[in-house]
């Protein structure tokens, strides 16, 4: 009702000139949006020659958006009073709340559980206002009304909203929504782009944060819609010092803006710095396909803006197509021999139309580039109107093409030309470049949220250790201790599949010289302590002990140096442990909290010298190996790891699996707050952690106030065997993204009525088993959706294979759910398909969802028996599907 509201009413309409009362309501009346408005004023029988009303209850018909323009206290009250007439969506732009200390943010409170009496949804308060240009709505305090437009702008910021509202209409560019957040009490980021997903008129969506709110609703809203409109960020506040336990190397090393940029990475958002660039964005991914690469040809006429535009690329970690031997043999039979020869492709200022023409023609199909950029800087003999208009009619295929036509008037012609062409033009080849490195950043995290990836079944991520571990971290917080010694920590690891140095604890030097022979020589003494956290600070680790002697002097040295440091109190023994020889690279894995987004994954370069270094990646949990893949490969170390100086590469699929496990423990274990991995020895030979660290929540911690991980990790408690009627075993679990090759073979397996009676219209396999149609399917979020799948493991071979799936699919306008289910026909008329949605039925109650609802064809008796026996209502229509219900 926020963009379509057909009666509204201006709560605190006023005459006062310059107030916002009368700004806002002459915005609604002065730009016609086909509805009726209502001043509401108990003061005034009229504001602005409309009929004005003593309160919402005395209008004469009901309201569907109420503007709420009246000091703070009062709010409140005017809140109830939407909830008792009816109200279905109210814009508070009223200041006072919790901007202006406790008093207000009592007084927001006081709000919400008002709204929450009834389904009244807010946007605000303390925000600019909503406007929808396309159909004329101008419900904000803002000086005129934008342009319509495909752009959806939502700004966190009303001052900069404004100033944006501004520049818009002096640029004349439209956009198809805009909104202004203020303190996002209700309405937020997650439900603003959900909409506008499903919006006509929305092409692209432009966010402008300051704060997230609601993490996981952002996330889930916003890797589903990525795929299909642009979400491009700016975020305030980037340099922002965030607080952290230092009790770890992780939670020094994770700052919260790094921690959005891994989010907005992993739902597929691209983020921007500068409000230039956001709008720059909005235009080039409107008018050109992205690039399938980082790799950009540049074609110039001058060297320098040429060599600026090659700095920016490479600056940001893109490429320079480094141009096929073919390629450059053609540009030198084209161009004067003394062409730069290399990329950028530099054919020299006497340049005509024709030689621009040829040569970004020779770039365009060059099989190493993934890009284009054409610069033109004008000279004496360039005609830059008649190089636009022949490049502008080139075909140039899947690749994305930027122009910068530099200068002024004399280059506005040319410019004009190109982006009528839709090849958008940038006055400054630096940007140009940024903007194909952007493009490219958009690119890949998409393609790395729906890239299938591989989990070898061995490691099927069950550990039977898991209550055990739960139980020694449960009895430590009951014993008043926050941190677990270096020992627990790696019985911890061990218990989730992650191999670890042997430790061994002794508390007299007797017992670690015994221990240290059992072991063999050289060997490591380790302090052992439940409340130092590093180590190393106080001289608690000691390398290289060859024999009784040295392990005896060792552990006198880390027992004197602790009571001095700490007291005697502080030394509980140390652990001994071999001494492993330093033949691979020391790595740091660690997971840390944020305060938005809950866990946060880390791994980079480890060692002492970690926060030195600073060779890190970031990561939301859970992590596939796919998504663990590319948090390798954010690091520097990660070239490394590939084989450097004729060292061999390491087992990059085992690093792979061991972050994957490392994240289903951070899950799982959600008592802890800091755990880390510091060294994580890998080489080509093996993968161990030496050392391992674990940091517990405070003893005040409740299990209700546990932060939650921003993603909703895999629903491990829906995993349940079940048997066929003729008694097969089958294991019914949710699906996972790694089930992709499995359900391309389920689809095989179904008869083309089976495949009628679930669709309703015939569809070929290499539709079915499409991988952008799949991936959808199997990448799912488990908060939008539940897909059950039925596992059946061959007792001779072992081979699994899936033989149903069942969907639940939460309806995006209700709160109803959708439900569809297709069984093999081999494994038909056996009860599975009652079976998944019986299961379905009551993850459905689980989720809080008010209804089940299904179209079931009339031809499909099966399926309608199945839903009868169940309970389901039936809607029948002549000629139509059946509609069936069921109330949870």
């Amino acid at each position: 009702m926020f963009f379509s509201p057909k009666a509204i009413a201006v709560i605190g309409a006023s005459e006062t000139p310059g107030s916002v009362g009368r700004t806002v309501l002459w915005n609604l009346v002065s730009s016609p949006f086909g509805g009726t408005v209502y001043p509401v004023n108990a003061k005034r029988s009229s504001v602005l020659g409309i009929k004005s009303y003593p309160s919402l209850a005395a209008l004469p018909e009901p309201i569907d958006l109420a503007v709420v323009i009246t000091p703070a206290p009062t709010v409140p009250d005017i809140i109830a009073e939407c909830v008792d007439t009816g109200v279905s969506a109210a814009l508070i732009i009223s200041a006072g709340f919790r901007e202006t200390g406790p008093d207000g943010l009592e007084l927001e409170q006081r709000v919400i559980e008002q709204a929450r009496r009834g389904n009244l949804r807010l946007i605000g308060p303390n925000c600019l206002g909503v406007m929808r240009p396309t159909s004329g709505l101008n419900a904000t305090l803002a000086n005129g009304v934008a342009l319509p437009g495909s752009v959806a702008f939502i700004s966190q910021s009303g001052a900069l909203g404004a100033s944006i509202l501004d520049w818009s209409i002096r640029e004349h560019f439209g956009f198809s929504a805009f909104v202004s957040v203020g303190s996002m009490i209700d309405v937020g980021w997650g439900d603003l782009i959900d909409f506008l997903g499903n919006d006509p008129y929305t092409k692209s969506i432009l966010l402008y944060i300051e704060s997230i709110g609601d993490a996981r609703a952002f996330i889930s809203a916003a890797r589903e819609v990525a795929l299909s409109k642009p979400i491009i960020v700016l975020k305030g506040g980037r340099t922002a010092a965030a607080a952290h336990a230092a009790a770890a190397h992780t939670g020094s090393l994770i700052g919260s803006d790094e921690v959005l940029h891994a989010a907005l990475r992993r739902c597929g958002a691209v983020r921007v710095n500068s409000i230039a660039d956001l709008f720059n964005m909005a235009e080039v991914l409107a008018k050109q396909p992205r690039p399938a690469g980082p790799r950009l040809a540049i074609v110039t006429n001058a060297g320098g803006p040429g060599v600026l535009a090659a700095d920016e690329l490479l600056a940001n970690g893109g490429e320079l197509a480094p141009l096929a031997p073919d390629t450059v043999a053609a540009l030198d039979k084209l161009l004067p021999y003394h062409w730069s020869h290399g990329n950028p492709i530099d054919i020299v200022g006497n340049a005509s139309p024709d030689r621009y023409t040829r040569a970004v023609e020779l770039a365009i199909n060059d099989p190493t580039s993934d890009g284009l950029l054409v610069i033109l800087a004008p000279q004496a003999v360039t005609d830059p109107s008649a190089t636009a208009k022949q490049i502008a009619a080139l075909p140039r295929g899947s690749k994305p093409v930027l122009a910068s036509w530099m200068g002024g008037a004399s280059t506005s012609e040319g410019e004009s030309l190109l982006n009528r062409g839709n090849i958008p033009t940038f006055p400054y080849a630096d940007t140009a470049a940024r903007m194909f490195h952007y493009m490219w950043r958009y690119s890949y995290n998409l393609r790395s949220l729906y890239e299938t990836p591989i989990l070898p079944e061995a490691s099927e991520i069950v550990s039977a250790q898991r209550a055990e571990v739960e139980q020694r971290i449960l009895a430590a917080r009951a014993s008043g201790r926050t941190l677990l010694t270096e020992v627990e920590s790696k019985q911890l690891l061990a218990a989730y599949g992650i191999l670890t140095a042997e430790s061994r604890v002794a508390t007299s030097e007797a017992q670690a010289v015994a221990i240290a022979r059992e072991l063999g020589f050289p060997v490591v003494l380790k302090l052992l302590s439940s409340t130092i956290a590093h180590k190393s600070d106080v001289g608690g680790v000691k390398l290289h002990l060859d024999n009784s002697a040295s392990v005896r002097r060792a552990y006198r040295a880390i027992r004197e140096s602790v009571i001095a440091y700490a007291g005697p109190e502080h030394f509980e023994g140390v652990s001994v442990q071999p001494m492993i020889a330093d033949d691979g690279y020391e790595l740091i894995v660690g997971s840390s909290l944020d305060e938005q987004f809950g866990p946060v994954l880390l791994f980079g370069a480890g060692g002492q010298m970690v926060e030195v270094i600073r060779d890190h990646a970031l990561a939301l949990p859970p992590l596939t190996t796919t998504l663990a893949r590319r948090m390798i490969e954010q690091t520097r170390v990660f070239r490394a790891l590939l084989g450097v100086r004729g060292r061999p590469p390491i087992d990059m699929a085992g690093l792979e699996q061991l972050l994957v496990l490392f994240s289903q423990l951070v899950i799982e274990q959600r008592w802890i707050k800091e755990i880390e991995i510091n060294p994580l020895l890998v080489s080509a030979e093996r993968m161990i952690a030496l050392d391992a660290r674990v940091v517990l929540h405070d003893a005040d911690m409740t299990e209700a106030r546990l932060p939650r991980t921003a993603i909703r990790p895999y629903p491990s408690q829906y995993v349940k065997p079940w048997a066929l009627h003729d008694g097969t075993p089958v294991l019914i679990r949710p699906i996972r993204p790694e089930d992709e090759p499995l359900i391309v073979e389920f689809h095989g397996t179904l008869s083309e009525q089976s495949v009628y009676l679930r669709y309703f219209y015939p569809m070929s396999l290499d539709q079915r088993i499409a991988h952008e149609r799949l991936s959808r399917i199997c990448f799912i979020d488990y908060d939008r959706a539940m897909v059950l799948v039925a596992v059946h493991t061959d007792a001779e071979t072992g081979r699994r294979s899936i033989i149903g799936i069942g969907n639940l699919l939460k309806a995006p306008t209700s709160n109803d759910g959708e439900f569809a289910a297709v069984v093999s026909d081999t494994f038909q008329s056996q009860g599975l398909g009652t079976e998944l949605l019986r299961r379905l039925i009551e993850i459905g109650r689980d989720e809080n969802l008010d209804r089940i609802i299904a179209d079931v064809l009339p031809e499909n008796r099966d399926m309608q028996r199945v839903f009868q026996k169940l309970g389901f209502r039936f809607r029948r229509s002549l000629g139509d599907p059946t509609k069936v219900e069921f109330d949870l």
